[in-house]
């Protein structure tokens, strides 16, 4: 694979098991129906591990623009290479969230809390203020990011043994500070399939929570950036 088409697949299996999880946890009549926080972290740490693997070889498997952009300010990836990878990413994370549509069709219809359904696509607060979301994120994408750095160990991108630790770290971020914002640590993960929740003809949604979606976004990559910097400065 190109390493384009790579971000595409690794991206979207990511975001299709990723967000599969939320909706059989949130949506009505579905086997896994509240079965809560830890089944949602371990699930995206799976989804994480697959889509890593997937494209590992061929892109480094990014997956997530804030680890695109916080590798490129380490000065561990081109600038010029930064906005094909990310648009890859968005592709595959449309993608990705149309494919949970499709496999939970029949649910999302069934499901009459709009927030329920706006929770498959994207994340939301549990307690809504704004400045303590933006900075849950910031240090949940800044651990992520830092530890993403040690585990390439001074390579320029990730190869597919990296998998399993990337999931467990991504797993730990989850139970451990999944809480007040439900850790997107990715903005690809979290505006791409809000895009498509708001293009998508689900009958029983709701507003697409606009307000918000700037957090999820602009914290992942102040937190990226910020381990960059702090990576570079100790070495």
């Amino acid at each position: 694979m190109t390493p384009f088409v790579a971000e595409v697949a690794g991206t979207a299996v990511l975001i299709t098991l990723g967000s599969g999880v939320v909706a059989n946890v949130l949506l009505a009549r579905t086997k896994g129906n509240n079965a809560g926080l830890i089944v949602i972290a371990l699930a995206w740490a799976v989804a994480v591990f697959v889509g890593v693997y997937i494209s590992a070889e061929d892109s480094g498997a990014h997956l997530n623009p804030a680890v695109t952009v916080g590798l490129a300010v380490a000065g561990k990836f081109s600038w010029d290479l930064v906005p094909s990878y990310i648009l890859a990413q968005f592709l595959g994370a449309f993608i990705g969230s149309i494919l949970t549509w499709l496999t939970y069709r029949d649910h999302f219809s069934e499901t009459t809390d709009k927030e329920l359904i706006l929770g498959v696509f994207s994340t939301g607060p549990a307690i809504r203020k704004p400045i303590n979301n933006f900075i849950t994120e910031t240090i949940a994408t800044f651990i992520f990011m830092f530890a993403i750095l040690h585990i390439q160990k001074g390579e320029m991108k990730l190869g597919a043994l990296d998998a399993l630790p990337v999931a467990l770290l991504v797993l730990g971020i989850g139970l451990s500070m999944g809480g007040p914002t439900g850790y997107s640590i990715n903005p690809a993960r979290d505006l791409g399939p809000r895009i498509v929740h708001a293009i998508l003809p689900i009958k029983q949604k709701g507003g697409s929570d606009w307000k918000y979606a700037p957090i999820p976004v602009v914290g992942p990559l102040a937190g990226a950036i910020l381990a960059a910097i702090l990576y570079v400065q100790l070495q």
